[in-house]
């Protein structure tokens, strides 16, 4: 070991003890109601706002037969309300300054509100909150816009190859499972939904015994309770009850063999997705395979994959790899735009070092980057309400401990090369990877019309293996997360 890295080494050490001496976590408080509704509340005093988010398990995974029913219902809250229009109720939240959201994953939805804490702007924005909570009406011009708009957008879909590769991503990683869906739905599936589905798909996961409310910003705990009751008792409202939680998602089953799916489409680049089933929330191994994959694709410029493809060869602009953990076991993924006549050797490179990532691991000097840099930003991570709400809202979806932030460093930093190295040769098999190519012509013994079976074989580019190539349908699935840019860096985590 040369002086030049041990000084580095050394020079590492003492900013992460420094990081840790000097972080403190915020405190997260956590109650049940009487009706069932998991409570979780932060106090941040240092500036008169207060963020609110109610969550609950009826992402798209529980769609059913009925695609797109999730996003739909979810969209909905706020066209109509306890005799309020849309427009009133966006109103009546612009008066006081509030913003009011919704949004729709895999595994969950949720309602969020921003306010000042001052009464005269408060107590408006949560009881127009609440009533939107409360007494939905679904108003049925609206959803008859809203079926239009999201028909316009699957169609637009169909010209995106960055969408017709997420799709088929998740359709052949996820065969069979709720995670194969498309969020957005499938142009059947949208012009069959009715509206009193969408009441029952309210009424069935919209219930207490169904969510959780976290509270983040500058109120007391008492207020936080009332604040608390008051939205538990407005779930309670018509025949929803106190209600059930939703049913557990099915395991992931790992793929059993490798598959490349080649879709032809007029584009000047290629769009590549490789990966398999990865990790979940809660996993013995998430913190090993995120701190292995920072420096493999998830730090930008200085990850592994940024230096092979884009900085020593000049393949492709963006190139990232990352692991997307979920209620079950979500995708490990890797990514890149490439020029059609660099596909090729784009993918070989990726797959090289993938390879040799999960032969060999980081070095001890890349491992200790790869620390500084997650725990020296994590205290900023965790700087703002928005910040905090993203991880306590994880940790109370997905059931991790209280002291998740406290330990976080800690963690990281306990991490050994030898832990990364045996993380990843356990959890991911090279020789069972999904790639899914967009873009270019057609290419000898593939299927032209879009069929699934099996057509022809490709070289494999790591070990010249022969594996079978399909064609993509048309319906292929939604992806989970847009990925990031090659630049950014990869956060810890955010709930689905």
């Amino acid at each position: 070991m040369t002086i030049r890295t041990m000084s580095k080494i050394l020079f590492t050490g003492l900013a992460l003890l420094f990081v840790q001496l000097s972080f403190s976590a915020p405190k997260i408080e956590n109650w049940t109601t009487e009706s069932g509704l998991r409570v979780y509340y932060v106090n941040v005093p240092e500036l008169p706002m207060l963020d609110l988010r109610l969550t609950f398990a009826a992402g798209s995974s529980y769609d059913a037969e009925k695609l797109g029913i999730s996003g739909m219902t979810t969209s909905m809250l706020s066209k109509g309300a306890a005799g309020l229009n849309a427009d009133q109720i966006a109103e009546a939240f612009e008066s006081v300054g509030a913003n009011f959201s919704t949004g729709t994953g895999l595994d969950s939805v949720w309602l969020s509100l921003r306010s000042l804490t001052l009464k005269e702007q408060f107590e408006p924005a949560l009881q127009n909150w609440l009533k939107v909570i409360q007494k939905p009406s679904f108003p049925e011009a609206d959803f008859a816009r809203l079926k239009k708009q999201a028909l316009v957008g699957l169609q637009a879909e169909k010209q995106d190859p960055g969408s017709i590769a997420s799709k088929t991503f998740y359709a052949n990683l996820f065969p069979g499972h709720p995670y194969s869906q498309p969020q957005n739905g499938t142009e059947e599936t949208i012009e069959a939904l009715k509206i009193d589905e969408l009441k029952a798909f309210f009424k069935r996961y919209f219930v207490n015994q169904n969510g959780q409310l976290a509270l983040v910003g500058s109120i007391d705990k008492e207020q936080a309770k009332k604040i608390a009751m008051q939205v538990s008792n407005a779930l309670l409202d018509g025949e929803r009850g106190v209600g059930e939680k939703a049913a557990a998602i099915p395991p992931v089953k790992p793929l059993t063999k490798e598959k490349v799916i080649h879709i032809p489409f007029p584009s000047s680049q290629a769009h590549v997705m490789i990966g398999q089933p990865g990790d979940k929330r809660g996993d013995k191994d998430y913190f090993t395979l995120y701190l292995g994959n920072h420096g493999l694709g998830g730090s930008g410029f200085t990850s592994r994959l940024m230096k092979e493809i884009r900085v020593k060869r000049g393949l492709s602009y963006s190139v990232y790899s990352y692991f997307i953990p979920m209620k079950e076991n979500g995708p490990f993924m890797l990514g890149l735009q490439t020029k059609l006549s660099q596909t090729d050797e784009a993918i070989k490179v990726a797959l090289d070092v993938l390879n040799t990532f999960q032969k060999d691991g980081p070095s001890n000097e890349d491992l200790a980057a790869s620390k500084i840099n997650i725990t020296g930003g994590f205290p900023l991570r965790t700087a703002s309400n928005s910040d905090i709400m993203g991880y306590i809202e994880m940790i109370g979806f997905y059931d991790l401990p209280l002291n998740y932030l406290d330990m976080f460093t800690q963690t990281v930093n306990d991490i050994t090369r030898d832990q990364v190295v045996d993380a990843f040769k356990r959890r991911l098999d090279t020789n069972k990877l999904l790639t899914v190519i967009v873009g270019g012509e057609a290419k000898d013994g593939e299927a032209k019309d879009g069929a699934s079976e099996e057509k022809g074989t490709v070289e494999k580019a790591a070990d010249n293996k022969e594996i079978p190539v399909v064609a993509a349908a048309d319906e292929a699935k939604k992806v989970e997360e847009t990925p990031k840019k090659a630049e950014e860096d990869e956060e810890e985590p955010d709930c689905d």
